[in-house]
């Protein structure tokens, strides 16, 4: 299944947490900070989400979610 995450940057406190919990390697820290001074996560690889949850579940602030991305399947 893929899978979007969604981040809302400014609501972000910069834990760090949905970063080390994402057993995928889906997000990191990113470089830029938002207007708080707080630097988010960014996504480096949506392609490896397995879209289990654990980062918006982990989050504290409510900055991150997962959608799910339908899939056209392929009749034949």
């Amino acid at each position: 299944m893929k899978a979007k995450i969604n981040i809302i940057r400014e609501r972000c406190k910069g834990c760090k947490i949905c970063v080390e919990i994402c057993q995928a390697d889906v997000l990191a820290v990113s470089e830029e900070s938002n207007n708080n001074g707080y630097f988010p996560p960014h996504v480096k690889n949506p392609d490896n989400c397995i879209y289990c949850g654990m980062c918006e579940m982990f989050c504290p602030d409510f900055a991150i979610w997962v959608t799910a991305i339908a899939q056209k399947e392929v009749v034949t």
